[in-house]
């Protein structure tokens, strides 16, 4: 399915194909998430049944605050190529079989897009084949890569982040955001990407 890129500012469309690739959940705070066939996003709360959901933050390396910036978890599976090469790197190949989606803990893998380059705010209005709009979710920041990224893999954490000399450039981690509009996901479905009228760059949440 192809969709567009648009922006409330009337700036230029750009054609891109960014499309869900997978979908996963887990009602206990393990770092791994399970892909399942569907998930269903509940408007300011997140997905139903994923132990992260809720109007305060669910993390545990987090103190709870109102609201939620991480309701859902959104990793592009370049990101995750990406990351398996830089750890299979680290680890001269010891363990490093390409990472799997939803073991680094996202609700939605994706293909297609860089979400970490979108700004705040930027809306991914999720398509079904027939193009209907079935749900929206806001993005709030960039993940901050936490203490279970080690128990994912020993070392992970470390190679999620980029530096340029003592300068952190990129984390590896994926985007967080909120959910607008509720409805079910689905491997497969189309993503629309609406860029706000204000441009600033997402923050580490």
């Amino acid at each position: 399915m192809t969709a567009t890129v648009t922006s409330t500012s009337a700036s230029k469309t750009t054609l891109l194909t960014p499309r869900i690739l997978s979908v996963s959940k887990s009602s206990s705070h393990s770092i791994a998430k399970t892909p399942v066939p569907s998930i269903t996003l509940i408007p300011n709360h997140g997905v139903d049944g994923d132990c992260h959901a809720g109007q305060t933050t669910q993390h545990r390396a987090q103190a709870q605050r109102t609201p939620n910036l991480r309701q859902v978890h959104l990793v592009p599976v370049e990101t995750l190529r990406e990351l398996s090469g830089r750890f299979s790197a680290a680890a001269a190949g010891r363990n490093a079989k390409p990472l799997s989606a939803g073991e680094i803990g996202e609700n939605i893998t994706t293909e297609g897009v860089e979400l970490s380059t979108l700004p705040l705010g930027t809306e991914l209005h999720f398509l079904s084949g027939e193009g209907k709009e079935e749900a929206i979710v806001v993005l709030t920041g960039v993940r901050e890569p936490g203490p279970g990224m080690d128990k994912c893999r020993a070392g992970l954490k470390n190679v999620c982040v980029v530096r340029d000399g003592g300068r952190v450039v990129r984390r590896l981690a994926g985007v967080m955001g909120t959910v607008k509009k509720g409805g079910m996901l689905r491997p497969g479905m189309g993503i629309r990407i609406v860029k706000p009228a204000s441009v600033r760059p997402l923050p580490v949440v």
